[in-house]
């Protein structure tokens, strides 16, 4: 994948905000290990996240 698809392919998986120079946090799921990014402000309230492979749900 080329960068600039990279940085466009970087929304908060919780509230789908671009995440691109922002900061946000970056991790693998610990199911399938998809990369999931979450913007600080999704991460600061503890909101929900469901990774868009497998469907995992964490905080």
């Amino acid at each position: 994948m080329s960068q600039s698809k990279q940085t466009q392919a970087r929304r908060c998986v919780s509230c789908g905000i671009n995440i691109s120079g922002t900061n946000a946090a970056s991790f693998k799921c610990p199911d399938c290990g998809q990369q999931i990014y979450r913007c600080a402000k999704c991460r600061k309230q503890s909101n929900l996240y469901e990774c868009p492979d497998c469907g995992f749900m964490g905080p």
